[in-house]
């Protein structure tokens, strides 16, 4: 799903008028170097746009309300070159409302040890100037990343286009329209959740629609139409001979077509981003939709199965942040021999966003829904890091609960089982991973994705939203305490 707006980055940079028009034209030029060079790494992912040097009170605040009114800006990078005097930031940072970013940096990456005179250190003051606006941002208590180095150096490169995918994960959030068929599982607690809470924390607006609005639009799409989607099927995947043209179940592929471009359509005439289905609640439709959800998502929209809305929302964001992403679960278990592992899959509805090779499109029985056998796509997950994550509501607040992975290749292949599906070996270990989890109260359907640890941290300091990270260094009795302490922080900071 791609927006028609190329994401920005604003960067900006401080000075004063202290040092003249001389040193400010050299400020000017050296933001724009350093701009340039962070563009030129081919590495972040969004435009960095420069903009003029900030040098009182009243033009950073027009820049700063300017940068929240924009809907192509998705963040914000500070530098404060020589030396800006905070107290001209304070306005314009209590006012921001986009994702800010602190670079701490400068020009010249060695000192010129034979030449260096008072002229070079006036003019080369960031280490000063940077902390009287490290200060600021702490005493008025504002929320941003701080990355150090110089910008040649690819570590520093990577923590800014992790916190500039973070951004693009926020800044869709902020904006997605979610439409629920239907109502979630009956009488599963963790699919539950507050939808006010979640439209003013994330900005997601979620609303349910009845299947059969969707109905009406799955038969109302053309033979024409679902001639070029099974051409594209056949085009893109291995299909199954009875789905073919002239096999006996290739009816029951056109009519998997006619799901998808009825459901597309009711997501792009509606401005929606994400969805939910449930097998509960399928109103007119012959199939649960399975190829039509697993092709939406790979075109970045989000999904959440049995109406889980949160999941959905959290994949959408993921997709932002970096398309490898899928709707996952954990299903059961391998513990051993050999190393411990999950065995990752849904009843159809895995991204091939994470696909090892070319998926095969495939019709099997479904045990649920009590609907005509669904077509899906079937594949192995492609092998890496990576990290499962998921959204629950604690009631006081929600809470992020993530895992790092490593995803493996099957250690047999699986002919018998006819979904897509991800094997993984969960850091520091199967066992504690599963006791952090379930001590964490974290939920069975999670997002897979390899946007990276680092990528989802800085996304949860822009929601403003609990995350305990399950890694390699994690060990229960820690993740216990970790816990007790982060529900103590919790309770303080919703009285403040």
């Amino acid at each position: 799903m791609n927006s028609t707006t190329q994401p920005q980055i604003w960067f900006l940079t401080g000075s004063q008028h202290l040092y003249g028009a001389d040193t400010l034209n050299q400020v000017a030029e050296q933001s724009a170097r350093i701009q340039e060079m962070l563009a030129a790494s081919g590495r972040i992912g969004a435009d960095i746009v420069g903009k003029p040097v900030l040098t009182e009170a009243s033009a950073i605040r027009r820049t700063l309300e300017a940068a929240n009114t924009d809907p192509a800006c998705v963040g914000v990078i500070a530098w404060m070159h020589t030396f800006s005097p905070a107290k001209m930031w304070i306005s314009g940072l209590d006012a921001l409302r986009k994702p800010l970013l602190h670079l701490h940096t400068q020009l010249n990456r060695e000192l010129p040890w034979s030449s260096i005179d008072m002229d070079f250190m006036n003019l080369n003051q960031a280490a000063h100037g940077d902390r009287e606006f490290g200060y600021i941002q702490t005493r008025i208590g504002v929320a941003r990343k701080t990355v150090v180095g110089h910008v040649s150096d690819p570590e520093v490169v990577r923590r800014v286009d992790d916190w500039v995918r973070a951004a693009l994960g926020f800044h869709r959030m902020r904006s997605l329209r979610l439409a629920r068929f239907g109502d979630n599982m009956r009488d599963v607690a963790v699919t539950e959740g507050d939808k006010v809470e979640a439209e003013l924390r994330f900005g997601v607006s979620v609303n349910t629609y009845g299947v059969n609005d969707l109905v009406d639009l799955v038969d109302a799409v053309t033979a024409e139409e679902i001639d070029k989607l099974v051409g594209e099927y056949s085009e893109l995947y291995r299909l199954a001979p009875e789905l073919m043209r002239g096999g006996d179940r290739h009816s029951s592929l056109r009519y998997a077509a006619a799901i998808e471009a009825g459901l597309r359509r009711f997501l792009v005439q509606g401005g929606f981003g994400a969805f939910t289905t449930n097998f509960e609640d399928l109103g007119g439709l012959r199939q649960l939709p399975g190829l039509a959800v697993q092709r939406l998502m790979a075109d970045g929209y989000g999904f959440g199965g049995e109406g889980d809305w949160k999941t959905s929302a959290l994949l959408a964001a993921a997709k932002a942040m970096g398309p490898r992403a899928s709707f996952m679960e954990d299903y059961t278990y391998h513990f051993g021999p050999g190393t411990p592992r999950t065995l990752g899959a849904h009843m159809l509805e895995v991204c091939p966003s994470i696909a090892e090779a070319q998926p095969s499109c495939e019709i099997h029985p479904l045990s649920i829904g009590g609907r005509e056998d669904p077509v899906r796509l079937v594949f192995d997950a492609a092998a890496g890091p990576a990290t499962v994550i998921g959204l629950a509501d604690m009631g006081d607040r929600f809470r992020l609960v993530a895992n790092d992975i490593d995803v493996v290749l099957p250690d047999e292949p699986l002919p018998c089982l006819p979904v897509a599906r991800a094997v993984w070996e969960p850091r520091p270990s199967l066992s504690t991973s599963a006791e952090c989890w379930l001590m964490a109260g974290g939920p069975h359907h999670t997002v897979l994705t390899t946007a990276g640890s680092d990528v989802l941290r800085d996304f949860a300091q822009m929601v403003g939203t609990e995350l305990v990270m399950i890694d390699d260094n994690t060990t229960a009795h820690d993740f216990a305490d970790r816990l007790r302490w982060n529900q103590a922080y919790h309770r303080l900071a919703q009285r403040m």
